[in-house]
């Protein structure tokens, strides 16, 4: 400790001896390496646990483990955080903004690890949530927390936790535009030139990073053989529409039913209420165990029928209609399946799942309508359309998932469609509800500000600093000679 504290004095006397400008962007590049390294860790660590399991299951033709192991990470994970943590560590993104709105960007240092252990366990085990959240928390907590090391002001601190997040993103994904503007759409980041190398400087740093550990792999493989054509764009505003109407349905039902697990007092009780829901969940459909990418790639790959693999619905053959009636099923209860995981104690967080429904949603559509009226849509185009729409929907970030979706895939012959329908998604959506799902909680108690600049500015501005104290007095009772004194 003593050598981290002199590490410290020594580091702060070399930063005083350098001008702001060229400091943030050093530190930027230090958040960028530190938060690409613990996107890489995490995806590892979750990989590898979650391939373990899988092995195990498949070897043992255990397809009941399905009921136990999700509630065993859960129980593991609560244990973790009540005895180890000790703190709520829920909910990455607005707990992000949170410290934002209200705390002036500090965020405790024992963030910068413990949602990677935590989230780790919860979704290696099968919770059916995504690591995405867990790795913005920490990617901001790198931020915040060199910031403070440094003594920066709110507004420098405030950028270097942005650093963090968009770095974080872009190293998961291995896309930097993508962690650039999900930094300005979701945290709001004011968007300067002042802040704009920065947070590039991050998000770059990060994604070569992880393309030097990981490999060249993009996350989702994917090859356009079907380009877009102006005769489909009724059906990509279609499925605009859908997606906008979808995540609202998911925003809701996950607030609700989390605050319905809220409401159950008892730790014990809460905790086999949602790992017997999720268990039984993932036992009739395996593909809602963990964050589900691998049912996405089968469905990008056009392998719509490998849903009813180890699945107790396998036994019903796997006609088009019955593929159909299960990605219908799987719609409707993956919110269930990630509220159930959080609400019993689980880590992790919303971008994951919001991806795969998003992918079940253009799957579910292209294929329906193919089967009821000859469409001949393109199945794997729509799955990854979906994805961005989705994703737009819930987040009420149509940018962020246009960049995201052309990055992961390589597929950047969709522009097109891609805009069309998230810009769709994001309308439809936003006339129901103003707020996303990650701000909706804040503004709700009056926490956020880091959508409404102005009220930014009149709360974070201290009184203090601005009334003048240092004024003599003048009474009721006194005459023109004491004005003149005090003049």
């Amino acid at each position: 400790m003593k050598l981290f504290f002199f590490t410290a004095r020594k580091l702060r006397y070399l930063a005083s001896r350098t001008t702001p400008r060229r400091l943030m962007l050093i530190l930027s590049f230090f958040v960028g390496i530190l938060s690409g390294l613990s996107a890489v860790i995490l995806k590892n660590t979750v990989h590898f646990t979650h391939n373990i399991l899988q092995t195990m299951i498949r070897q043992w033709g255990a397809g009941f483990l399905y009921l136990a192991l999700p509630g065993i990470g859960i129980t593991l994970t609560v244990l973790y955080v009540k005895f180890f943590v000790k703190d709520d560590i829920n909910h990455g993104i607005s707990k992000v903004l949170y410290a934002m709105s209200r705390k002036g960007s500090k965020i405790k240092r024992h963030n910068t690890f413990t949602s990677i252990i935590s989230s780790t366990i919860t979704i290696g085990f099968g919770g059916s949530v995504g690591s995405e959240a867990p790795i913005v928390m920490t990617g901001s907590a790198i931020g915040s927390n060199i910031g403070q090391l440094f003594k920066q002001d709110y507004k420098t601190t405030t950028l270097l936790l942005g650093c963090g997040a968009a770095g974080a993103v872009a190293a998961i994904f291995k896309a930097p535009v993508a962690g650039l503007v999900f930094t300005l759409e979701v945290l709001m980041l004011d968007l300067t030139m002042s802040s704009l190398v920065p947070l590039l400087i991050s998000a770059i740093t990060a994604t070569t990073l992880s393309y030097f550990l990981t490999g060249k792999e993009i996350t989702f493989n994917f090859e356009l053989l079907d380009p877009f054509t102006l005769s489909r764009l009724p059906y990509y505003i279609l499925l605009g529409i859908f997606c906008g109407l979808v995540s609202l349905y998911f925003s809701r039902t996950a607030l609700r039913v989390e605050g319905h697990f809220a409401q159950i007092k008892s730790p014990v009780k809460k905790l086999l209420t949602g790992a017997i829901a999720l268990g039984f969940l993932i036992f009739v459909f395996p593909s809602l165990y963990g964050e589900g990418f691998d049912t996405l790639q089968s469905l990008i790959d056009e392998h719509t029928s490998l849903i009813l693999q180890n699945s107790l619905l396998q036994k019903l053959g796997n006609s088009v209609w019955v593929v159909i009636a299960v990605l219908g099923a799987i719609l409707f209860f993956k919110v269930f399946a990630m509220a159930a995981t959080t609400g019993a104690g689980g880590i992790g967080g919303i971008f994951a799942p919001t991806l795969f429904m998003g992918g079940v949603v253009g799957s579910f559509l292209a294929l329906t309508l193919n089967t009821l009226v000859g469409a001949r849509l393109p199945t794997s185009n729509f799955t990854l359309i979906g994805m961005a729409g989705m994703m737009a929907g819930v987040m009420h970030a149509p940018l962020t998932a246009i960049f995201l979706i052309a990055e992961i895939t390589g597929g950047y012959g969709l522009f097109i469609p891609l805009m069309i329908t998230s810009t769709v998604a994001f309308l439809t959506n936003r006339y129901f509800e103003p707020h996303t799902i990650y701000t909706k909680r804040l503004a709700a108690q009056g926490d956020l500000i880091t959508h409404h600049k102005d009220k930014a500015v009149l709360t974070l501005l201290a009184l203090e600093r601005v009334l003048e104290t240092d004024f003599t007095a003048i009474l009721p009772s006194a005459n023109l000679g004491d004005l003149v004194d005090v003049i």
